[in-house]
C-alpha cells in the first residue's frame, strides 16, 4: 500500500503524539519517508544541565526515538530499540536540537540505523551527537 507523503508524515505524527514521554519533552515530527526521520526539539530549561547544555538524556532520547523511526518506516512493523550506541561529539548548546535518521541496512527482522543530532544556535546547525542502533520487529 502506498500512501502520499503527507499522509506518511500524518501517520508518523499520530505515533508520536501517542508517546507520553515524546508529548512531555515537546518533540515534533518534522520529515518522515521510509527509512528516514528528522525529529526536533524545541530547548526549555527544564531540558538543561547545570552548565547549561542540553542534558545528554535528552539528546540520547532523541537519538534512539529518530533511530527507531528510521528503522520501523523502513521495516513497516511495529519495532522497538534492541541496542544503540551514542558518541557526544560536543556539548548541545541553542535553542533546539534536531535529530535526522536513517535506515542503512534492513531486514524482515532488524535495521540497522544511524543519527545525527544537531544543535542549533542562531540558526547555524553544530554536530553535537552520532548514534548506532539496531531496531527490531516488536515480537507479537
Amino acid at each position: 500500500m502506498s500512501v502520499s507523503p503527507e499522509v506518511f508524515l500524518a501517520m508518523g505524527r499520530e505515533v508520536l503524539a501517542k508517546q507520553p514521554f515524546s508529548v512531555l519533552l515537546g518533540t515534533e515530527l518534522v520529515a518522515l519517508s521510509p527509512g528516514k526521520v528528522d525529529l526536533q526539539l524545541a530547548l526549555k530549561p527544564e531540558h538543561l544541565q547545570q552548565n547549561g547544555f542540553a542534558h545528554g538524556g535528552v539528546v540520547s532520547y532523541l537519538a534512539d526515538n529518530a533511530l527507531t523511526f528510521a528503522g520501523g518506516t523502513a521495516m513497516q512493523v511495529p519495532v522497538v530499540t534492541s541496542e544503540f550506541k551514542i558518541n557526544y561529539v560536543r556539548p548541545a548548546v541553542g535553542e533546539r536540537l534536531i535529530a535526522r535518521a536513517s535506515a542503512d541496512a534492513v531486514s524482515k527482522t532488524q535495521a540497522v540505523c544511524r543519527c545525527e543530532v544537531f544543535a542549533v544556535k542562531d540558526g547555524a546547525e553544530k554536530l553535537c551527537a552520532l548514534a548506532q542502533g539496531t531496531i527490531v520487529r516488536l515480537s507479537e
